[in-house]
């Protein structure tokens, strides 16, 4: 499963009120903790998100005590527990915890409850773990718990990174360097503390637009690959002569990387009903239907966000070759 699908499964079940407990599995930083929170603030709803590793028997449990006038004690539950509303209680690095607070969370996911406290009735109770062949030091977790729960795993997807990045402000040559080297999204080096992830890779752009190495984020290696692509996008045609429409005997470029870079760098420049109409022209004009197709997906995962989703569909009717390409890839999925 990538993580645009898990986000479609997680709001589905918000969506229909199914309070059916997840364990989401996952590489360190793919996204399962992104995904959540954004499966929260599209719902709006609240999100608890725990990192259950951390806390002892009774930051969970709550504290015992003494009720002197019943002659008993009671346990006083943590503030950070939901008491009324709706929302997501998220267990991230469940497997992380040792089996003592493995056991607490056992009795919040199978009965909803713990000590005197009882979860309300809106709340999800979902959870993420990381697997030990991605180098993860983990405990092994309960067969009754693992038995209340759905389990999904989730693997690396450029396409759901791009759609996320496109829209989430991620430098546009990040985006198009990892077109062009999508095993670079995630992969991990057991030599090193940093190496590239989804989660490293936003580190990274942070410090790229701070003008810093990106070395501490993803390592030497993708780093220097990354410094030697800015060199091809320096190369590239000026994005802003051909927005304004001025695109005579502008060539698309021949170098496959400078292709990438070429076909997400405008698609994600193109912000105005113009400019998109002018870049739509520019790239039919001059590329092959892959990048042109390469060229959509990027402008279709910007477009809402720049409100330009209506024109780009009315100028996709009005080009011949896109409607021509459009014909073809019809034909192609009706005879398979």
């Amino acid at each position: 499963m990538n993580p645009t699908q898990l986000e479609h499964l997680l709001s589905t079940l918000v969506k229909k009120h199914l309070l059916q407990s997840v364990m989401i599995w996952g590489a360190p930083g793919i996204g399962k903790s992104h995904t959540v929170a954004d499966v929260a603030k599209s719902a709006k709803i609240d999100l608890i998100d725990l990192r259950i590793s951390q806390l002892a028997p009774t930051d969970l449990r709550g504290l015992p005590v003494a009720d002197h006038e019943a002659r008993t004690s009671r346990w006083y539950p943590p503030e950070f527990l939901p008491r009324s509303g709706s929302g997501i209680l998220f267990l991230d690095e469940l497997n992380m915890a040792p089996p003592a607070i493995q056991g607490i969370a056992q009795q919040l996911v199978l009965d909803r409850k713990v000590g005197s406290y009882t979860l309300p009735e809106g709340w999800h109770v979902w959870a993420a773990g990381n697997r030990s062949e991605d180098g993860a030091s983990v405990f092994s977790m309960p067969s009754a718990l693992q038995n209340r729960f759905i389990h999904v795993t989730v693997e690396p997807h450029f396409e759901s990174f791009r759609s996320w990045a496109l829209q989430n402000g991620i430098d546009e040559k990040i985006v198009a360097f990892l077109a062009w080297r999508p095993e670079l999204l995630h992969k991990r080096d057991p030599k090193n503390p940093a190496w590239p992830s989804p989660r490293a890779w936003v580190a990274a752009n942070a410090l790229h637009q701070a003008d810093l190495p990106m070395n501490p984020a993803i390592g030497d290696g993708p780093a220097g690959e990354y410094r030697a692509y800015l060199k091809v996008y320096a190369t590239l045609p000026d994005f802003d002569v051909i927005l304004a429409g001025n695109t005579k005997g502008i060539p698309f470029p021949k170098e496959p990387s400078a292709r990438y870079a070429a076909a997400i760098g405008i698609a994600i420049r193109a912000k105005s009903p113009d400019k998109v109409k002018n870049a739509l022209d520019w790239i039919t004009e001059n590329a092959d239907p892959e990048w042109i197709q390469l060229f959509l997906h990027a402008k279709l995962d910007t477009a809402r966000a720049d409100n330009t989703f209506g024109v780009l569909a009315a100028h996709l009717g009005k080009n011949p070759k896109i409607k021509k390409f459009l014909d073809s890839y019809r034909k192609l999925l009706g005879n398979t």
